[in-house]
């Protein structure tokens, strides 16, 4: 399966650098992995819900480009479906069977996705109902997605 990391924004910390990189090389085994970052734009501290709306609108755009009418889309939100690990891997799994073989999980920048892609979306897909920087949701999705092809073949790592 393909799955590509669709997010907003380059990840400037090297220890989150770091264990990217870790669960890439991990997942090299299971599937066909990657990354893409698209520009993320400044948002001032006290901006209009009209200037967010904008920032919005442009990261949309640029994520929007690399999201192929055959990908299976799937957007992290804070008001999407909450799996367990075992629900994660089972529906990944699932699209599989089904013949879906690009995944795309998109994480969007500090204001969240423009309407525009979580209309695209396939599935929306919640980690939390807390907020989380999306650097480090980024790994978080990886150990996640990892974790999920490890419990598809019985293999130990989920505890």
């Amino acid at each position: 399966m393909n799955i590509t990391i669709l997010c907003v924004g380059q990840i400037k910390e090297k220890y989150f650098r770091d264990a990217i990189a870790e669960y890439q090389k991990r997942l090299s085994r299971y599937c066909k992995l990657q990354m893409i970052e698209v520009a993320d734009e400044k948002t001032k501290e006290n901006a209009s819900e009209a200037e967010n709306d904008l920032i919005r609108k442009k990261e949309g755009e640029r994520l929007l480009k690399h999201i192929k009418d055959s990908d299976y889309c799937i957007t992290l939100e804070i008001d999407g479906r909450m799996l367990t690990s075992e629900g994660l891997s089972k529906e990944i799994d699932r699209l599989g069977l089904a013949g879906k073989s690009s995944l795309v999980f998109v994480i969007g920048g500090s204001i969240g996705l423009d309407t525009a892609v979580l209309k695209r979306s396939d599935y929306a897909l919640s980690f939390s109902k807390m907020t989380f920087p999306h650097q480090l949701m980024r790994v978080i999705l990886l150990e996640q997605i990892y974790r999920s092809y490890r419990i598809m073949r019985g293999e130990p790592y989920h505890k």
